[in-house]
């Protein structure tokens, strides 16, 4: 199998790309400064490596670059800087989720590709019946009009559930939502939830990234957890 990581630079990112070669999996990463990842990746066989911006990409070039990929697992992000949230672009995620759908939905392939987006346990799943309290929705109808961010990730999570859809023949998708991001070495026990079991805004829980790799991993690489949660929106916390 070959997946395609975008934001393989980011926290989790790189995360994920070490949780795919333990499961000796073939990778492509989308790379913009080859000075952000480490030395071991440019001399593994197991890793190519294309340099580029992902919106600065041609849906021809992104054609070629997702032919003979089983799968796309973006971890795109934000950075958290004032131009990061508020500068250009503001789609970032939406937009390459956008331009990667549509890229592979104009290839020929004999079974549906693998989608992953990581995404946020604040994003709710307006495909389900999910409790908000008057608060918490208060706090994100500010989130949205302050914090460009946000909206990105609603915006690109609602891409796959109402554009790609449920039954799409080419692509089939599953939004990893974590919560409170934290940093641990190794990977360790976790749960997974078809909604939050936590207020994500006043009683946040915490999921390591290691764990959000392993779990992107592990949906790719094991067909029974892909059938689980394929065209669903999985929250995801450490136990």
């Amino acid at each position: 199998m070959t997946t395609l990581v975008i934001g393989a630079n980011g926290a989790t990112g790189k995360e994920l790309v070490e949780q795919l070669l333990l499961k000796k999996q073939n990778i492509k990463i989308i790379i913009r400064d080859l000075n952000k990842i480490s030395n071991s990746w440019k001399s593994n066989s197991s890793i190519e490596i294309i340099e580029a911006s992902i919106l600065e990409l041609n849906k021809d070039e992104i054609k070629e670059i997702v032919s003979g990929c089983n799968a796309v697992i973006s971890c795109l992000g934000h950075n958290l800087s004032w131009k990061g949230i508020y500068g250009q672009p503001r789609k970032l995620v939406t937009d390459a989720v956008r331009l990667i759908s549509i890229a592979i939905k104009e290839e020929t392939r004999g079974k549906p590709i693998k989608f992953v987006l990581m995404n946020t346990s604040g994003n709710r799943n307006r495909d389900l019946e999910e409790p908000l309290s008057f608060k918490h929705r208060l706090v994100v109808f500010l989130l949205r009009l302050l914090l460009p961010p946000h909206v990105d990730n609603e915006t690109a999570a609602d891409y796959l559930r109402t554009e790609i859809g449920q039954n799409n023949k080419s692509i089939e998708w599953v939004v990893v939502r974590p919560d409170n991001l934290i940093n641990e070495d190794n990977v360790s026990q976790y749960e997974t939830y078809p909604s939050p079991i936590r207020d994500a805004i006043f009683d946040a829980g915490k999921t390591s990234r290691v764990n959000v790799a392993h779990f992107m991993a592990t949906l790719i690489t094991e067909s029974n957890v892909w059938n689980t949660w394929k065209g669903q929106m999985p929250v995801i916390y450490n136990s």
